[in-house]
């Protein structure tokens, strides 16, 4: 069984604490997709993003990252890359080697089974994202990523998307054109379905399932 969350958080608080800190700017390439490595990232502030990239440039965001999560550790068993991982925003992170990291999990074997956990879970997402992205629309793929980044909603019904989202960024993750998301987007506020506060989307309504 993977551990309670407050369990596994200390886990990492303490796995932490064994690494040394690194500052990264805003866009810088932390990880490269294809280079080999032993270090795992753990965030302290800010965000990481994992992407994939095709030869001509385009990408596929795999995930965000921040504080208390980690990236890095499907290359600890000596392979190479599978993703790069760039800093969204300015960032912190506890870089922790392996040999560290197969230290701790001597002394505290369980937090192996966290890191078993997390994994199966990126598995999964990764089987969802390409199933996304192979059998449903743009539109469908946006709706289903605007829901998952809203909050809950308010008295009014309106739920608040809880980071700052560019549409390159949202076109990163569904694998479209910024063009694309960006009338999808505009036609959805002229249908007073979303709208824009703070450089922050609201759905100021549930979206209609199709468009």
């Amino acid at each position: 069984m993977p551990l309670p969350p407050e369990d596994a958080s200390a886990h990492v608080e303490a796995l932490a604490a064994r690494g040394a800190e690194r500052h990264f700017r805003r866009g810088t390439l932390i990880i490269q997709e294809g280079e080999r490595g032993d270090t795992l990232y753990i965030v302290r502030s800010g965000r990481l993003r994992a992407f994939i990239a095709s030869e001509s440039g385009k990408e596929l965001t795999l995930g965000l990252y921040g504080p208390g999560e980690y990236v890095g550790e499907m290359s600890l068993d000596g392979g190479p890359r599978s993703a790069s991982v760039e800093a969204a925003e300015a960032s912190v992170c506890a870089l922790i080697t392996r040999q560290t990291l197969l230290g701790y999990i001597a002394e505290q074997p369980d937090f192996a089974l966290d890191m078993m956990a997390r994994l199966i879970r990126r598995a999964r997402l990764a089987t969802e994202n390409a199933r996304s992205v192979a059998l449903i629309d743009v539109y469908g793929r946006l709706t289903r990523l605007l829901d998952a980044l809203a909050g809950p909603a308010d008295a009014q019904g309106q739920r608040v998307l809880a980071e700052r989202v560019t549409h390159q960024q949202i076109a990163s993750h569904l694998a479209c054109s910024r063009e694309m998301v960006s009338r999808l987007l505009k036609d959805l506020q002229v249908g007073g379905y979303i709208a824009t506060r703070e450089r922050r989307l609201v759905l100021l309504k549930p979206l209609p399932a199709r468009w």
